[in-house]
């Protein structure tokens, strides 16, 4: 949810991309959404630096360091907005991309319930 948005995915895929407040770095990470749980299948980070160090199997692939984290699947996933990083969170899946704005607010993704889907609307 967005403020008092609701943004519904359709496919189980999806991508978040921003750039670090202070390194100016892009980092981009793909998630699974599983029937109650978020699963990160890849990051992604254009370089290093503070608190951006690749993961230790990293390879570089077009500019981008790339590597699966060892994260346990999550109930949801909190993103924080800093108005510091020269734009917010840019969401992609498939072909269709949001961009969540730089508020100073948090964002929390998580999987809706059956109803919530069917329903249309968020908790």
């Amino acid at each position: 949810m967005v403020g008092a948005s609701l943004l519904a995915l359709t496919l189980p895929d999806f991508t978040l991309d921003w750039q670090h407040s202070v390194e100016k770095i892009r980092w981009r990470e793909s998630w699974h959404v599983g029937a109650d749980r978020l699963h990160l299948t890849e990051a992604a980070v254009k370089g290093s630096g503070a608190g951006m160090e690749p993961g230790h199997d990293a390879i570089l692939q077009d500019g981008w360091w790339v590597w699966v984290p060892d994260l346990a699947p999550l109930p949801s996933l909190t993103l924080a907005t800093s108005a510091a990083t020269d734009g917010g969170w840019h969401l992609c899946s498939g072909a269709i991309c949001h961009d969540i704005p730089e508020t100073g607010a948090t964002v929390v993704l998580r999987p809706c319930t059956e109803e919530e889907w069917h329903k249309g609307s968020g908790p």
